[in-house]
Formats: C-alpha cells, structure tokens, sequence
C-alpha cells in the first residue's frame, strides 16, 4: 500500500475513532482520551513543515466541525506539527534515521527515542489543547492536572496502538 493511500486511511479512521468512539468514553473530568494527533506524529520524516502544518490544520479543523469547538484543536494540531520537525531534529542520530524507514515508529526511531518524540509533542499538543479550552490561569491546578493525565491516557493509548499494529520487520 503507498504511504499517500495510507495516511489518508489514517487521516479518516483516527477522526472517526476519536469523534465517534474515544469523545464518547467518560473517564474522568481529568483524564480526556486524545489519539487524532497519531496522525501527525506518524507523518513521514520527508515531509516539508507547511505541508505538515497544512495536514494539521485539516485535522484540527475537522475535529473542531464535529466537535463544534471553535478551532482550538486545530490551533493545538498545528502548533504540534510546527515543532515536530525541531523534536525529530534534536532526537535524531548523528548519520539520520534508517531510510528505508520512511516514518516514525519504534522500529525506525527505537523504542527511547520513540517513546521521547511522542512525550514531548503530546504534552505540547495538551498544553495548548487544554489552555485554550480553559482559557486562563485561575485554575492553574486543574490545567495541570488535566495536562498531565490527558497526555499520560493519551500516551498508552498511542503505544498501545503502536504495539498492536507495527510488527518488527
């Protein structure tokens, strides 16, 4: 299957997985299970930051049409495809990454790096999620809480997803 053909299966089956399925699942007030920006974090290392920027900006905008939230997840998508190329650059090896591995995934990236590259850009994509959906720093204990226990969710969910459905080749 061609990277392009798959993505855009990604694209669809990760927005309809969260706005259907995941938006549905009530956890905790703290807790908000996020997995749509899988599909930014697996974008492959080629492509050019508007383009991914651009790709994010329809992702966040889709969600924000099912979700009727005024363009905050599509602020939070793009800000996290802004600084996904700077996150690859620092965790990347001297010589780059395998190249016949054209994605991020633990088999192209290891398991630490991996694990690393999408720590930081969840966290990040919260960050910005969650202040602008509480828009203030009057409850700066609840914004914290809900960052770190979103991301935490959102984390296992993407490793988990990783786990299940990228084999080693």
């Amino acid at each position: 299957m061609s990277i392009l053909l798959r993505n855009i299966i990604r694209f669809v089956l990760l927005l309809l997985l969260q706005v259907f399925v995941l938006n549905k699942i009530l956890v905790h007030q703290l807790v908000s299970l996020e997995m749509y920006m899988l599909f930014i974090l697996l974008l492959p290392f080629n492509i050019p930051r508007p383009a991914v920027m651009l790709l994010g900006l329809l992702m966040g905008l889709s969600l924000d049409m099912f979700m009727n939230t005024m363009g905050i997840h599509a602020f939070a998508c793009v800000f996290m495809a802004y600084l996904r190329p700077f996150i690859i650059n620092i965790l990347s090896p001297q010589g780059g990454f395998e190249t016949n591995m054209k994605t991020p995934s633990m088999i192209s990236m290891g398991v630490s790096q991996f694990v690393t590259y999408i720590s930081i850009l969840v966290v990040l994509h919260h960050m910005a999620l969650f202040t602008l959906e509480v828009f203030g720093f009057g409850n700066f204990g609840y914004l914290l809480m809900k960052i770190v226990f979103s991301s935490i969710a959102s984390l296992i969910l993407i490793v988990l997803y990783e786990l299940l459905f990228f084999s080693k080749k």
